[in-house]
């Protein structure tokens, strides 16, 4: 197991600023190269000042595809809706005129949706993607990734294709669609972001010896094919 990059700030803001920044140069980069770009990204409180200041970089947003590593099925309209998030803190300012991915349909579930889902993913860009952002919660879960779900050895297994999956979380919304680990994997780069004493110590957990099905986001940092990188601030 190669050892994650670890940047490690005094406050939030250095730690925004830094990786917004970093975000920026990776997608001028990517537009220059292969004339497109790719941001997957996940949702949640973290990143919304991230967000903020990503969305006013100043970089050809035409060329870039934003895309939900994870999606709670519910309304695109709902409060805990992650598409609503990413619209409302993402895609605005300059980055109002990128193209989002979004993995929620009308289908009357999260299975049924699954396969489509992905389709809409693997059509609109060029893989591998230029970044993925990934959190983490307490229970060791990224993504829509979580340990008791049904169907999570699958999900984290590195032989299936990329794909999206139906997941179920502990907690109300429970229906979830998530991005497998080879559809994660499938990037050039990984950050992992999180905030705070607590994330630190779950970090720590995750770093040290113990199944991968029992914290689902150890299969991110056990794979050798992406650097993954941890941004983390008090």
């Amino acid at each position: 197991m190669h050892h994650a990059h670890e940047h490690r700030f005094a406050d939030t803001t250095a730690l925004t600023v830094t990786l917004a920044d970093e975000i920026a140069r990776s997608l001028r980069a990517a537009i220059t190269m292969r004339a497109q770009a790719s941001l997957v990204v996940s949702g949640g409180r973290t990143p919304v000042a991230l967000f903020n200041r990503i969305a006013q970089a100043e970089l050809d947003w035409r060329q870039v595809t934003i895309v939900l590593a994870d999606e709670r099925w519910v309304d695109s309209n709902a409060a805990s809706s992650n598409e609503r998030l990413v619209r409302a803190e993402l895609l605005r300012d300059h980055a109002a005129a990128a193209r989002l991915v979004g993995l929620k349909s009308a289908a009357a579930s999260a299975a049924l949706a699954a396969a489509t889902a992905w389709q809409r993913v693997a059509q609109a860009l060029l893989r591998p993607f230029d970044w993925v952002l990934l959190g983490m919660g307490d229970d060791g879960h990224t993504a829509s990734l979580f340990p008791a779900s049904p169907l999570i050895a699958t999900a984290l297994d590195a032989t299936q294709a990329p794909a999206c999956i139906a997941m179920q979380a502990p907690d109300p919304p429970c229906e979830r669609l998530s991005l497998n680990l080879s559809a994660l994997l499938d990037s050039r780069r990984i950050a992992l972001h999180i905030q705070g004493a607590t994330k630190w110590v779950v970090y720590q957990a995750v770093q040290a010896d113990g199944a991968v099905l029992d914290m689902p986001i150890r299969a991110v940092f056990r794979q050798t094919r992406v650097p993954v990188e941890v941004y983390w601030s008090p």
